[in-house]
């Protein structure tokens, strides 16, 4: 049993080489044989098909199929998904430390530029800024008082002036007489005294210019730091009432009745939605195909009319995780009816572009690297184009810089290289 089961094996191998290896031999040899033909070319041994193999033929060309493909014009718009953005979004938040006494607001509430969202208990602050005031008014009246002083002062520097000329005149008489003989030496003394007096006085009299002149400055300097006290009791005071520093809608509520607010406290979140911003990341391979003031329209995935809007803005830099470039695109929103964050389908129109239908299978790379095709020329020879994807659909991928008609290798395009000849099978391209 065992040795007509090896017989089977083995016969049925050979019927299967003979089908599969040596179909079309066996084929030729099954025709001859039934149109009676007995000297029809017997099937070769196994040693001829052998050396059949080790011998084969260099003048046989690699078999590749190729489609035909003509460039057609298309609206190169960038399609992208991204999602929608508050214009602005502030965190309104204290600079001082009270107590609220103001109602709060609800969330989802409009309000206007300027409201008010919260407002702080006023507490000693009023007291502070009238002292302050107060010594505004005090360090006033001690110019005043200061400054009334300094032409007193000047008159008795004057009048010490004149006093001190009488007294030079005495003197220099006494010392003429007294060198005649005429006076006497009580009488010269006398004289220097009253000189030297009267030095002391105008010394004095300048000395009190100087104290009025300081006194004055002093006013002055008194002036401005209680007027600066009071800028700064003002401003406090300012602090305890905080408004909305744009029109928009409370994304949270305001802080409660009652409640203790210190400076970074949150008081309330306003966000704008008017215009309303759309977002997306455009990848590196067309981002030169988007440009500040295009026209984008879009569509929320939520459903509703088309959006249209402008690009405002594009990223200078990449994302370096990602390598995608941020961009941004105005979108009025007068009714609100856009929320923030709602996922969007954004097309930006670009210039139009003529490219190439084929499936994706068709590229492939260079010896450096570079991404294209394979092409096959009229007398069968390969070339490599490299190319750019301008667009992925699931029809297959449009591909740009490229000529106009071309041939494209589809199968085998991975077994040639540039400059091999090749026996294309052409098979037309369905677009």
């Amino acid at each position: 049993m065992r040795i007509l089961s090896f017989i089977l094996a083995v016969m049925v191998a050979v019927a299967l080489y003979l089908w599969i290896i040596e179909r079309e031999r066996t084929i030729a040899y099954v025709t001859k044989v039934m149109a009676g033909n007995e000297t029809s070319e017997p099937l070769q041994t196994d040693e001829e098909i052998e050396v059949v193999e080790e011998t084969p033929n260099t003048n046989a060309l690699i078999k590749v199929v190729a489609h035909h493909s003509v460039a057609r014009e298309i609206d190169s718009a960038v399609i992208l998904r991204g999602q929608t953005e508050a214009a602005r979004q502030v965190d309104v938040r204290a600079e001082t430390t009270s107590t609220v006494v103001s109602p709060p607001l609800r969330k989802g509430a409009f309000i206007d530029k300027g409201q008010l969202l919260c407002q702080l208990d006023l507490g000693i602050r009023a007291s502070s800024l009238a002292e302050a005031r107060a010594r505004v008014a005090e360090a006033v009246a001690r110019k005043t008082e200061a400054k009334s002083r300094i032409p007193e002062s000047e008159a008795r520097v004057a009048e010490a002036m004149a006093r001190l000329a009488e007294a030079q005149v005495n003197q220099n008489a006494a010392s003429r007489l007294s060198e005649g003989g005429f006076a006497s030496e009580t009488r010269v003394k006398s004289a220097e005294a009253a000189f030297a007096a009267a030095e002391a006085s105008v010394e004095a009299a300048r000395s009190g210019v100087i104290a009025a002149k300081s006194g004055m400055e002093s006013a002055d300097a008194a002036i401005q730091a209680a007027t600066a006290a009071v800028a700064s009791a003002e401003k406090e005071i300012e602090r305890l009432n905080i408004h909305a520093p744009f029109a928009g809608i409370l994304e949270s509520d305001t802080a409660e009745l009652g409640s203790l607010l210190q400076p970074g406290s949150l008081c309330a979140t306003v966000i704008q939605l008017d215009p309303i911003k759309l977002v997306a990341f455009v990848p590196e391979t067309q981002v030169n195909r988007v440009a500040v003031g295009a026209v984008a329209n879009a569509r929320l995935a939520a459903g509703g009319d088309a959006l249209a809007g402008v690009v405002k803005f594009l990223s200078r830099s990449a994302d370096p995780t990602t390598r995608t470039f941020r961009v941004e695109i105005e979108v009025p929103n007068p009714d609100l009816n856009i929320r923030d964050g709602q996922t969007a389908e954004i097309t930006v129109v670009a210039p139009g572009a003529r490219a190439h239908l084929l499936p994706a299978s068709a590229l492939t790379l260079n010896e450096a690297g570079k991404l294209g095709l394979r092409t096959v020329s009229d007398d069968g020879v390969v070339a490599f184009l490299p190319t750019s994807v301008l667009r992925d659909t699931a029809q297959g991928m449009w591909l740009t810089g490229l000529p106009d008609e071309i041939d494209v290798i589809v199968i085998g395009q991975e077994f040639v290289t540039q400059g091999v000849k090749v026996d294309p099978t052409f098979e037309e391209q369905t677009q």
